[in-house]
């Protein structure tokens, strides 16, 4: 790899021309990807990439007329120090936030980069050129303000409001509130089982423990392997399955930690007991409270499904521990 320092001004060229090219492309891939879910913030980027086809126009023309039609075959992944890009496949289905941040990063090195190489650059033509390229690069956030004002009218975004709070339920709430859950309810049965049938803190603490863990991994593969989100738009497996696995373990080591009161305290196992069974009720309500609130789940409804079976699968743990 070549330092920057190093670049002639034939190579420095080269490297702003493949990379207006490549940024082009991660533009209109950023459009196509939000076309279906954000059509009028998918025009923002389509203007964007024209912009960028216009400085390799520019860059082009500038080096036809210095250095011949034959370009050297140089990419930024071959200077150190260069600005990177993230793989197009990373950049697939990521919220409109994000993606509206990459492109501000995006703009910003890029301005440092035409910035930079204007400042060792010779020749008054190419240094003329890539001066203005960087101000033009500086005023490329202020473009993407300014088409969305233009095209992103209030009712567009109050649509694309609602289609965003969609997608965060689809990609975090739904799967987050499914490992809750069974976090929560599955691992009640083995847990009081283990305690009423032991009476023994640490002992119902490691059930509890290895309940949670080994639901919160097969609840994560399950997750992650259910759905590459390619059709349904649920964004990342794996990132769903982190988040589920993640929620489930949780939903477990809440009423599982009691147990860790030391069975050398006067009534340690009742104590126990006692703390964990509100924090069951806590979470049971909580996992109610979050189904009414974003899977438009009528609250009295989510509470009697939740908070009944929870209940059911409590009394089957005591009942088959004291047996």
């Amino acid at each position: 790899m070549k330092n920057f320092a190093d670049l002639t001004e034939r190579e420095v060229l080269a490297v702003a021309i493949s990379s207006e090219e490549e940024d082009s492309r991660i533009y209109m891939t950023f459009a196509e990807d939000l076309a279906k879910r954000y059509p009028d913030s998918a025009k923002v980027f389509e203007e964007m990439a024209e912009e960028e086809r216009g400085h390799r126009h520019r860059l082009l023309e500038l080096y036809e007329k210095r250095f011949g039609p034959h370009l050297p075959p140089i990419r930024r992944e071959d200077v150190k120090g260069f600005l990177r890009r993230r793989p197009i496949w990373l950049t697939k289905n990521l919220p409109l936030d994000t993606i509206r941040k990459e492109v501000e990063t995006m703009e910003l090195e890029a301005e440092r980069f035409y910035a930079k190489a204007s400042e060792q650059a010779e020749d008054v033509g190419v240094r003329r050129l890539l001066g203005d390229l960087a101000e033009e690069e500086k005023g490329h956030e202020r473009l993407a303000v300014k088409l969305t004002g233009e095209i992103l009218k209030p009712d567009v975004r109050a649509e694309e409001d609602r289609t965003r709070r969609r997608m965060f339920v689809l990609q975090y709430v739904q799967p987050g509130l499914a490992g809750l859950m069974d976090g929560s309810v599955s691992t009640l049965a083995p847990l009081f089982a283990a305690a009423f049938a032991t009476h023994q803190n640490w002992q119902t603490f490691l059930v509890g423990l290895a309940a949670s863990i080994g639901a919160g991994i097969s609840m994560g593969f399950a997750e992650a392997l259910s759905d590459d989100g390619s059709m349904t738009g649920r964004g990342s497996p794996w990132l769903r399955g982190i988040t589920c696995g993640l929620m489930t373990t949780l939903g477990g080591i809440g009423h599982t930690m009691p147990y860790l009161v030391p069975d050398s305290w006067p009534n340690a196992f009742w104590v126990a007991t006692a703390i964990a069974c509100i924090i069951v009720f806590f979470e049971l309500w909580a996992i109610a409270f979050i189904r009414a609130r974003y899977m438009d789940t009528p609250f009295l409804q989510a509470v009697f499904q939740i908070v009944l079976g929870g209940a059911i699968v409590l009394a089957v743990g005591i009942v088959i521990g004291a047996a």
